[in-house]
């Protein structure tokens, strides 16, 4: 079921902007976020000014002035800046901002008795709230930030609130338009950078296909030497070309498995729904078998283990690119950390746990910042500091997900990490296995 609904997610463009990873900050930088935080800081004493003595309103507060104008101020602060991945600061962010805004704002529009000045204020105030954070987080924090105003305002009111039947209807007319133009925005932002990430991957597949072409001749070329070392006499200079033919075929195929892999990457948007059955132990140990290791030691740092096998419905293919990326990634990790590649250092796991089928995959490696791992299963993150593309753990969780299961991440900085699929298993009945090496 969970399957179905997932497939049927897929192919709906509205429900795709529902459920994606919300974004509390859009665009994030460094300057951006100073920029609101100074116009914040600078702001509210300016305008506090402004609609005391330059044109007076019903109610104006100067401690609640400096009081927004210090939360403006902790926006520009460095451990906010220059952490902008954390999911701490992402909260404060966001909570500065609706704060700021629609808490703030609707206060105001209530304690002045709306006006021609706080009705523009809050129309504005929508507009910049929609294109400071994610349209979803826009449209429920103007709702609770509305509310609780109002809330305050029954409680603590500074002075009577009144408008007549046709003031109430201008105001919901103007305010209505300004939230949905605002709505409207944020969509359409929203499609946007979609089609930006669909535009980006269609080009490193098309990139991916073409690197085709020089991997053949390269291929033919090895298949020249070999022949040549085996039409001339047996001599060391045959034996060197055998050699040389034999790792650029094995150059090839490390290549054409990369190639396979982004291509994958470059299919995230539009997995299609496969209903293959996969035993897990049986897929692991395969592609544990046919991976690439560059040295003997990565093969043999490497331990599987199968508890119970237990079958799901899935792409063998694709969940093979999934143990793929999840095993060079392990391995890049323990590179990372200056690893002797111990036996055991990377181990896989496949077992059954309250009736859910589970591959675990861990290593002793550098690990993840804590900090990080909220974002890791984004397209284009990526931990590895520029060098990767940050599609690799995007496209395991779309996989995982379009089988009906999840993937969670549980690291710490130079700790290791341990990566756990579960799965709903197709089989009633599990199958034993001794352990694979």
């Amino acid at each position: 079921m969970n399957a179905r609904i997932h497939s049927w997610l897929s192919r709906h463009a509205m429900v795709h902007w529902l459920v994606e990873p919300l974004v509390p900050i859009l665009h994030p930088s460094p300057w951006r976020l100073r920029l609101f935080g100074l116009a914040l800081t600078l702001g509210h004493p300016l305008f506090g000014w402004v609609w005391t003595d330059v044109i007076p309103q019903r109610y104006e507060s100067f401690g609640l002035r400096a009081i927004m104008s210090a939360l403006g101020a902790v926006l520009m602060l460095p451990w906010i800046t220059n952490n902008l991945a954390s999911a701490t600061t992402r909260f404060v962010v966001a909570l500065i901002a609706w704060i700021e805004l629609p808490l703030f704002f609707s206060w105001m529009y209530f304690s002045n008795g709306s006006g021609v000045a706080w009705l523009a204020s809050v129309s504005a105030m929508i507009l910049i709230y929609y294109h400071l954070t994610d349209w979803r987080i826009a449209t429920g924090g103007l709702v609770l930030g509305a509310l609780s105003a109002w809330g305050l305002f029954q409680a603590i009111a500074p002075n009577d609130f009144y408008l007549n039947s046709d003031e109430k209807l201008l105001d919901a007319a103007v305010i209505g338009f300004s939230w949905g133009c605002a709505v409207l925005l944020g969509l359409s932002t929203a499609n946007l950078r979609r089609e930006h990430l669909a535009s980006t991957l269609s080009t490193m597949g098309i990139m991916a296909h073409e690197l085709r072409t020089p991997l053949s001749t390269a291929a033919l070329i090895g298949d020249a030497l070999q022949l040549e070392a085996q039409r001339l006499p047996a001599s060391p200079r045959t034996a060197q070309l055998d050699k040389l033919a034999n790792r650029l075929h094995a150059l090839v195929r490390n290549m054409n498995r990369q190639i396979d892999t982004e291509i994958a990457n470059a299919k995230l948007l539009e997995l299609p729904r496969y209903n293959e059955l996969v035993f897990a132990g049986r897929l692991v140990r395969d592609v544990v078998l046919a991976y690439p290791f560059s040295t003997s030691r990565q093969r043999e740092c490497i331990q599987v283990v199968v508890h119970h096998d237990f079958a799901f419905r899935s792409s063998r293919s694709q969940f093979a690119q999934v143990l793929d990326n999840l095993i060079k990634n392990a391995l890049h990790s323990l590179m990372a950390a200056e690893s002797r590649y111990a036996p055991g250092a990377l181990r896989i796991e496949v077992g059954v746990l309250h009736d859910r089928g589970r591959i675990v995959v861990s290593d002793e490696g550098m690990g993840i910042d804590a900090a990080l791992l909220r974002q890791i299963f984004k397209p284009f993150f990526s931990s590895k500091r520029g060098s990767g593309h940050g599609l690799g753990l995007a496209f395991c969780q779309r996989v995982v997900q379009s089988a009906g299961g999840t993937i969670k991440v549980k690291s710490d900085f130079a700790l290791g990490a341990i990566f756990t699929i579960e799965l709903p298993v197709a089989r009633q009945q599990l199958m034993r296995a001794s352990p694979l090496r």
